[in-house]
């Protein structure tokens, strides 16, 4: 019975609206909104903002895991070789 709670879970999560699923920060979403109106560049100019500001967001907290766990991770690696060889 316990195990019956997980698949139902994703079920009830995947039969939420797909609004729910696209949420942003409220700024990208303003930022995208405007669709460039006044923007030196026009609409290319902002897409390639957001997609770095979000590829910059994303890419932090993975380098902050690595620099913290980074003894674990290269142990981990060097025991996965020595049980291949």
């Amino acid at each position: 019975m316990k195990r019956l709670w997980l698949p139902l879970l994703a079920l009830v999560l995947l039969a939420l609206p797909m609004d729910l699923w696209a949420q942003g920060c409220a700024m990208c979403k303003a930022v995208a909104q405007n669709e460039g109106s006044g923007v030196f560049g026009g609409e290319q100019s902002i897409g390639r903002g957001l997609n770095r500001g979000i590829l910059y967001l994303m890419a932090v907290p993975y380098a902050l895991l690595f620099l913290l766990f980074r003894k674990r991770i290269v142990g981990f690696f060097k025991e996965f070789a020595g049980a291949q060889g």
